[in-house]
């Protein structure tokens, strides 16, 4: 019997499905202050590591944030 994958954040992902992962997503975005402000604002279409590259932020560190999301409600 196999065991069930369980949903994870990756960097290849779109902003838009990890979005839809998690409805708290778009706020760990805001934290890192990627989409949260009207003159930075992030396209869905982006993947998460495009992102990170556009502005900085350590694609890891974002992650580990998103993921932790997944976490919590275990």
């Amino acid at each position: 019997m196999s065991e069930a994958v369980k949903p994870r954040f990756f960097k290849e992902m779109t902003v838009g499905e990890a979005i839809g992962l998690h409805p708290e997503a778009g706020l760990v975005f805001s934290s890192y202050h990627l989409g949260g402000c009207s003159h930075c604002s992030i396209n869905e279409l982006e993947t998460i590591e495009q992102v990170c590259m556009g502005y900085g932020v350590e694609v890891d560190v974002l992650l580990d944030s998103l993921n932790n999301l997944l976490e919590d409600g275990e």
